[in-house]
């Protein structure tokens, strides 16, 4: 190869090597990117920046609760996440015995979503919490009335002793007695029908006569 060749050959490969690195250099005012065109026609347009939304909730519902566990023992073992402003068992209005599940309030919406994470599904005395979050819109206005209250369950044995010892008069006592007559003997058949041989007790009672009505003489 001549001397002539060979300069045309290296200005040849100075014109090819210039090309590329324009095509690969980088602008230094780049466009953005658009992320959507109009259908109307017009400019590209790149979407409104949106801030994500930040969770105000800070009332959990609480299931499963086992036995033992109210209250007390609730906002107790909660305290380790954070505040807890208060707390509510659900009851039965009649005997005062838990339903088994429960609500408490944080200060911190950030700590009741914590608790929510940490508390789900979680084994505590052989009962598989249900820990989940309530949005404010479905958070009733009556759900935390009278949660201060102590509920004082209804002394029934108290109420059936009244009833029993209470003063009678002589048609309730004698409605009283027939009851009785009548279930013993229902039990006495249903003891005869089953073939069993058992003498049962008689009954004593107080069977006191009517009052006679007396009639004086007009003299």
């Amino acid at each position: 190869m001549g001397a002539k060749a060979k300069k045309a050959l290296k200005k040849n490969m100075k014109k090819i090597s210039a090309s590329s690195s324009s095509q690969l250099a980088v602008p230094q005012n780049p466009k953005p990117s658009a992320d959507f065109l109009p259908l109307g026609g017009g400019p590209a347009r790149k979407a409104p920046v949106t801030k994500p939304l930040e969770s105000k909730a800070t009332v959990l519902y609480i299931g499963r609760l086992p036995h033992g566990f109210y209250e007390t023992e609730i906002e107790g073992f909660f305290t380790q996440f954070g505040t807890v402003k208060r707390v509510r068992v659900a009851r039965n209005k009649k005997t005062g015995k838990s339903k088994h599940f429960g609500f408490i309030q944080f200060e911190d919406p950030e700590v009741a979503e914590i608790a929510a994470g940490a508390m789900n599904d979680y084994l505590l005395l052989e009962h598989m919490l249900q820990v989940r979050v309530i949005p404010p819109e479905h958070v009733k206005p009556n759900l935390w009335k009278g949660f201060k209250c102590q509920y004082k369950p209804v002394d029934w044995v108290q109420i059936e002793r009244k009833q029993h010892n209470k003063e009678r008069t002589l048609e309730e006592h004698r409605k009283m007695l027939n009851k009785v007559v009548k279930r013993d003997q229902k039990r006495r058949k249903r003891i005869e029908a089953a073939g069993i041989e058992y003498q049962c007790p008689e009954l004593v009672g107080n069977t006191q006569p009517l009052p006679k009505k007396i009639k004086f003489s007009e003299d």
